[in-house]
C-alpha cells in the first residue's frame, strides 16, 4: 500500500482547498508547501476512492488512509504520450485550462489516453525543464496583496503626552487594484491576522489567495522555496476556506500591486494626515477610512472607472462568501499541567481532564474563550477570565473523589458533624475555619465520615472528644486515637487549679524585699 507524502493535517487541507477554492494544483502545492504532483496524486486518489472534502470530515485519520492510498494498479504500456509542445502553446490562449486540453486530447486518443490527474501530472513534470521567467497574471477575485507601509503615524497619550508610532497595514485586490488601509500598533501576528480579517470584512468576500511578504510574525521558517507559515495564520486560511502564498524573500516584483498600493496610500492618504494630531488608534482609523473612500473612488488616468467600479465589476462577483462568524484572533501559549489539574493563563488557573497532569499542552487564548489543546485536539474549553490567583474548575475533569467533594457545602458538613456529637461538630468547624483552601477541610471530613461508617458514631465522638483535650483536631489524630482504642479508654479528670502558692521555707514572702 503506498503511503501519503504528507502528514494528514496537510493532506485534509489539501482536500479542503480542491473541494471550496478554485485553485490550480500549483497553488494549492505552494500554499501548503507541498509538490504539485503530490496534490494531483491526493486529488486522483480521493476520485478513485469517492471521498470527498465533506465525507473525510467524518473519517479518522487512520480510516482516510486506508481509504485513499490503496495498493496501485500496474498501468497500460501503450498509452499515447500527449503532445507537451502544443499544450503549452494553447495554455497561453485566453480562457484555455488543461482540464479542456485534456477533454480534447482524450476524445482524439480514445483507450489510449492518460487519465487527467496523469495527463497534468506529466505536464508539469514537463514543463519544469523549461526556462521562463515569471509573470503574473491578475484573475477576478484570486489574489490580495498584503504588506505594512515603511511611513508610520505618531499618536500621542493624551495624558503623558508620549508618542507612540502607529504601523499602516495595506492590502490590494489584483484584479480591480480596490485598497484597504488600517493602522495597528505593532506588526505581531495578531496584528497581522487581525488586520486581514478587517480587510476580508472590507472587500465582504474571501479571494482564493493571500499575497503577504515573508514577516517573522507570520512565517515561522522564512524560505525561497518552502516557507513555514505561522499556526495563527494556518487557522484564518482554514476558517476562511483560502490559502498562503508568501512572496519570495527580496523579490518585490512578486507582489507589485500591494508594493504600488503602498505608495499609493503614503501619498494620497498618510501625506494628507501629515499635519493633524491624533490622540488613539480608533481616531486614527476613522481618518484612514473617510480618505479610503475618495482614493477608491478617484478615477484611473488610463483606464475607464475607477477601482470601486472594477471592484464592483470584477473582483467582488468573484469572491467567496463570507463564513458565517468572523474568526476569533487568538494568541498560543505553551503549558504544563500541574499536579491539581490545571494550567496558568495570564495568573488564573483552568482546569483540564486530570489524566493529562504534567503534561505539555498548548493554550489558545481569545478575548473571550481558552480552549486547551493537545496532540490537535481540544481538551478542555473555558470562558476568559481576568481574575488573577483564581481558579476555573469543571467537575467532569475532577477525579471521582474530588467530585464527591463538590457535593458537599460547609453546612452540610456542620449539619452532618451535629447529628452526630458536639465534639465531632467542633472538629468539622475547625477544619473549615483553619484550612488555607475549602478542599483541604472536604477531604478531611470526608475522612471522618468514612471513620464513622468504620467505626460507628458513638466511638467517633469520643474519639473527637479527646482529640479537642489535647488541641490536635486533626483527622489524622482522630483517625490514630480509633486505631490505637484510645477512645475506648476515660480521659484522666482534670486537675483543679491552685489559688495560691504553697507554704515552703525556700518560698520568700513579700517581706523579703523590704
Amino acid at each position: 500500500m503506498p503511503t501519503p507524502r504528507v502528514n494528514m493535517s496537510k493532506l485534509r487541507h489539501a482536500l479542503q482547498l480542491l473541494h471550496e477554492a478554485t485553485l490550480s494544483t500549483r497553488q494549492i502545492g505552494q500554499a501548503l508547501n507541498i509538490s504539485k504532483t503530490t496534490v494531483s496524486e491526493i486529488a486522483s486518489y480521493a476520485r478513485a476512492a469517492g471521498v470527498d472534502w465533506p465525507s473525510a470530515q467524518g473519517l479518522t485519520d487512520e480510516e482516510l488512509q486506508r481509504r485513499l492510498y490503496r495498493p496501485a494498479v500496474a498501468r497500460s504500456s501503450s498509452q499515447l504520450e500527449p503532445d507537451y509542445n502544443w499544450i503549452h502553446l494553447e495554455l497561453k490562449r485566453p480562457g484555455v485550462t488543461l482540464q479542456l486540453l485534456w477533454e480534447e486530447y482524450q476524445q482524439q486518443h480514445q483507450g489510449v489516453a492518460y487519465k487527467y490527474t496523469s495527463f497534468c501530472v506529466k505536464y508539469a513534470a514537463w514543463a519544469k525543464t523549461l526556462k521562463r521567467s515569471m509573470r503574473q497574471t491578475h484573475v477576478a477575485g484570486e489574489k490580495v496583496f498584503l504588506d505594512y507601509a515603511g511611513q508610520t503615524m505618531p499618536i500621542v497619550d493624551a495624558a503623558t503626552g508620549e508618542i507612540t508610532k502607529a504601523q499602516i497595514f495595506v492590502a490590494v485586490l489584483g484584479a480591480s487594484n480596490y485598497t484597504y488601509a488600517c493602522a495597528t500598533r505593532t506588526q505581531t501576528a495578531q496584528d497581522w491576522v487581525g488586520s486581514i480579517i478587517a480587510a476580508l470584512d472590507f472587500y465582504g468576500g474571501v479571494p482564493r489567495l493571500l499575497v503577504p511578504d515573508q514577516p517573522r510574525a507570520l512565517i515561522a521558517n522564512p524560505d525561497r522555496y518552502e516557507p513555514g507559515t505561522h499556526r495563527l495564520l494556518q487557522e484564518l486560511c482554514e476558517h476562511y476556506a483560502t490559502a498562503v502564498l508568501p512572496a519570495r524573500p527580496a523579490h518585490p516584483r512578486d507582489k507589485p500591486k500591494v508594493e504600488n498600493g503602498v505608495l499609493v496610500v503614503e501619498r494620497w492618504i498618510l501625506a494628507r494626515l501629515r499635519n493633524q494630531r491624533f490622540f488613539s488608534l480608533g481616531e486614527l482609523n476613522r481618518a484612514i477610512a473617510q480618505l479610503l473612500v475618495h482614493h477608491n473612488a478617484r478615477p484611473f488616468k488610463k483606464l475607464p472607472g475607477n477601482r470601486l467600479s472594477a471592484f464592483e465589476e470584477l473582483d467582488k462577483p468573484a469572491l467567496k462568501p463570507l463564513p458565517a462568524n468572523p474568526m476569533q484572533v487568538a494568541r498560543f501559549k505553551r503549558v504544563r499541567v500541574n499536579i491539581d489539574y490545571h494550567v496558568e493563563v495570564d495568573d488564573h488557573y483552568y482546569s483540564v481532564p486530570h489524566r493529562l497532569v504534567r503534561s505539555q499542552l498548548d493554550a489558545r487564548i481569545t478575548a473571550a474563550t481558552v480552549e486547551v489543546i493537545s496532540g490537535g485536539q481540544r481538551v478542555a474549553a473555558h470562558a476568559y477570565s481576568a481574575r488573577k490567583g483564581h481558579f476555573t474548575t469543571l467537575a467532569e475533569h475532577m477525579p471521582a473523589s474530588h467530585r464527591e467533594h463538590m457535593q458537599w457545602s460547609p453546612a452540610k458538613l456542620i449539619a452532618w458533624g451535629e447529628r452526630v456529637g458536639a465534639a465531632t461538630a467542633a472538629v468539622v468547624r475547625w477544619q473549615m475555619e483553619h484550612r488555607p483552601h475549602p478542599e483541604q477541610g472536604y477531604r478531611s471530613c470526608l475522612g471522618l465520615m468514612r471513620l464513622s461508617r468504620q467505626y460507628g458514631a458513638e466511638r467517633l465522638e469520643a474519639a473527637c472528644a479527646r482529640a479537642q483535650s489535647i488541641r490536635a483536631p486533626y483527622f489524622r489524630s482522630v483517625a490514630s486515637i480509633l486505631a490505637s482504642g484510645l477512645d475506648r479508654q476515660q480521659m484522666a479528670t482534670a486537675q483543679p487549679a491552685q489559688k495560691s502558692l504553697p507554704l515552703h521555707e525556700n518560698v520568700r514572702g513579700p517581706d523579703y524585699y523590704h
